[in-house]
């Protein structure tokens, strides 16, 4: 997508360097924009962990990687296969909520299985790795291609008016290698010239969508206003959503979805206004294993800080500072995730179609897939 004029990936291999991943380190944005270099799998699980990269395509995207220079650092150790399992070990205790990292690991591990000379073991895994951030460039574009229709309809309906989309937290590009899943249709939609407005969620504690949606979107020139988390339900009152899209981390094989913390609310809020509430993943990021997101899907729980201060651009000194928002003797939780059940989802966009969040819907699109939870059942 497109960052001061070009084009960019969240996610690619240094052209010159072989044991190094560039990464936009997100945590700098919207007032830095810093490439960060990744020379090790520690890296790679620290970027992983403490969210300089998020999302979970690009968090699969990143693992990929990871396991890519866990087969270079297996090299120079006696037991390789036992350092190479290590370290996916590693890489899949940094993130327990988004099904995309065991995937993405998962992948890796069994396109290198066969493979006993390490040199070739390597130059699989970063085969592997970059089919694994290519195809996620295709799929966001397609979910896209079968999201714009939804908005095109709005805009007929309101005779070319401005179509009003209320998001949370970032599911654009920069949760993705390239496009976003949310945000894909978006994008398709006003470069096609429909009239776009989006309502940007804040998205606390980590403020996701004030910080990043919102500088993606103005990257692209697309009217965009940042509201606060509560402003949502209000604004569904009085008809100022035409509908919600997000992105999702983990979506069980009936349809429930867990996503940033908050989403729950905005589901409900729209069921009761009776405005269109998808939700926009790839089909890398449903567990076919699970049907209970709310008793099943693990939910992270994050560093207590996140609450309790806030970083943000001291405009006097042009430097980016941290503050402290609450009493220092209050204690605070910090649940990174909630999960929505189908009932409240209008419809899942995936890259093969929109489809009714349920077991039937999904099994419509995805039939080879839905016989995994068939047989973990039997």
């Amino acid at each position: 997508m497109i960052v001061n004029g070009q084009a960019h990936r969240t996610i690619w291999q240094h052209p010159s360097k072989e044991a190094t991943t560039c990464i936009i380190d997100q945590r700098q944005l919207p007032h830095e924009w810093i490439v960060a270099e990744l020379t090790s799998v520690e890296a790679h699980a620290r970027a992983i962990r403490e969210m300089w990269v998020r999302g979970a395509p690009l968090i699969g995207a990143t693992a990929a990687y990871g396991m890519y220079h866990a087969c270079l650092e297996a090299r120079g150790n006696k037991d390789p296969e036992a350092y190479i399992e290590q370290r996916a070990q590693q890489l899949l205790a940094t993130r327990p909520t988004a099904v995309n990292l065991a995937w993405a690991v998962d992948r890796v591990l069994t396109s290198i299985k066969a493979v006993k000379d390490l040199s070739q073991k390597s130059a699989t895994a970063l085969a592997t790795a970059n089919s694994i951030a290519d195809e996620d460039v295709e799929i966001c574009r397609r979910i896209g291609e079968h999201g714009l229709p939804l908005l095109k309809k709005i805009s007929e309906s309101k005779k070319g008016g401005p179509i009003n989309i209320l998001t949370h937290c970032n599911a654009g590009w920069l949760a993705c290698v390239d496009w976003g899943t949310a945000t894909s249709p978006i994008y398709q939609a006003h470069e096609q010239g429909l009239d776009i407005h989006v309502w940007v969620d804040e998205t606390r504690p980590r403020n996701q969508g004030a910080r990043i949606t919102a500088w993606e979107l103005a990257q692209h020139g697309i009217p965009h206003t940042v509201i606060a988390d509560n402003v949502g339900g209000h604004l569904m009152q009085h008809g100022m959503v035409d509908l919600v899209i997000v992105g999702t981390d983990r979506t069980t094989r009936s349809g429930d979805v867990a996503n940033k913390i908050g989403t729950y609310l905005k589901a409900l809020a729209a069921w009761d206004n009776q405005i269109p509430f998808y939700v926009a993943l790839p089909s890398t990021t449903i567990d076919w294993h699970i049907r209970d997101g709310i008793k099943e899907i693990p939910i992270e729980q994050r560093d207590a800080e996140e609450v309790t201060h806030i970083r943000g651009l001291n405009v006097d000194r042009q430097e980016i500072i941290s503050v402290r928002l609450t009493p220092a003797s209050s204690s605070a939780a910090n649940y990174g995730f909630d999960v929505t059940p189908a009932k409240y989802v209008t419809g899942l966009i995936t890259e093969r179609g929109v489809c009714a969040a349920n077991e039937e819907g999904l099994a419509q699109l995805f039939p080879e897939k839905s016989k995994i939870g068939q047989a973990s059942d039997s």
